[in-house]
């Protein structure tokens, strides 16, 4: 990481001592740091062949950011090739803390080189008050929305695919979930190192063991991460989709995996029950690569091969 980097990030909290206000507070500072110019040094730089900006959604009981990615017109006499083009609705990771401007560097890539339309959803963050169910709507809401709305996005609905890292490939397997009991019809999902499981067993898995102190120590942020996702009472099982009564017929899924991830076992197990339901599944290894490393092209190495991969995979998904 940078010098300037390293200054401008706040210091990272204690997170098995966190009250509610220093959540608050250190998510405000940290997410104004990912959204900064001097994040960028490990985040990545936007891909000029794409133009980005905030649009807002009104969705029901609320109003909703996305950030809008679309391929810039090569030259006079393109606009009109830039309508109509296939729809990739992003979610981005961190649960508790993180922003879609997090994901520029992948997510404005894919909108230049495939090309496509791709909406990410600033989705309401996990809190006291604040579950994951709300975050799991707002990927659902909005994808509705613009396939709703298509022709005035400039996409093409019968070519849609999902797109999520993290808690956001959680809440992008729940959205291709329930696009099947909607019937709609998704090309593709690509769920990068996914927290698929927020039960009970959630921690009872081998990867989970193998890395829960390196090369960070991740316990403290997995359980305030749990907590705050499934308060007391609620079905865990409604969230977590690896216990989905019924995985058939879901859309044609890539399953990417960094190793040195202590959820590494939980993208692995979600993507054998995909495989023994008949759902079409990659699964996608990335030796070494640690949990959040398509969102660190600065210091994470393989980032780019697995951008490349999600590439063609969504490429060859959503060809007319």
């Amino acid at each position: 990481m940078s010098e300037t980097a390293i200054a401008a990030r706040p210091p990272e909290p204690d997170f098995s001592a966190l009250s509610d206000g220093q959540l608050i507070a250190y998510r405000e500072a940290e997410n104004r740091f990912r959204a900064s110019g001097a994040a960028r040094a490990i985040l990545g730089e936007p891909d000029p062949g794409a133009a980005i900006h905030w649009r807002e959604i009104a969705l029901p009981g609320r109003v909703l950011p996305v950030r809008v990615y679309r391929p810039v017109p090569a030259g006079e006499g393109e606009t009109a090739a830039r309508d109509g083009l296939p729809l990739v609705v992003h979610v981005h990771g961190g649960g508790f803390v993180g922003t879609a401007a997090q994901c520029d560097w992948a997510n404005s890539h894919l909108a230049a080189r495939l090309p496509a339309l791709v909406v990410s959803v600033e989705h309401r963050l996990l809190a006291p008050g604040s579950t994951l169910a709300n975050a799991a709507d707002d990927g659902w809401d909005v994808l509705g929305h613009v396939v709703r709305n298509a022709a005035q996005w400039g996409a093409d609905p019968a070519r849609t695919a999902v797109f999520g890292e993290s808690c956001g490939g959680l809440i992008s397997a729940l959205t291709a979930i329930r696009a099947r009991d909607a019937g709609l019809r998704l090309a593709a999902q690509v769920l990068v190192n996914p927290a698929a499981d927020v039960t009970g067993t959630m921690f009872d898995y081998a990867s989970m063991d193998e890395y829960a102190d390196s090369p960070a120590p991740v316990l403290p942020q997995l359980r305030l991460f749990r907590r705050l996702a499934v308060p007391p009472g609620a079905d865990a099982r409604a969230v977590s989709p690896l216990y989905a009564d019924d995985l058939r017929a879901l859309a044609p899924a890539l399953v990417v995996v960094p190793t040195r991830d202590a959820v590494a076992d939980h993208g692995r197990c979600y993507a054998g029950r995909l495989s023994a339901a008949g759902t079409s599944v990659r699964l996608s290894e990335y030796p070494g690569a640690r949990h959040a490393f398509l969102t660190l092209p600065g210091v994470e190495p393989q980032a780019g091969a697995a951008r490349e991969e999600i590439l063609r995979f969504l490429r060859a998904a959503l060809a007319k």
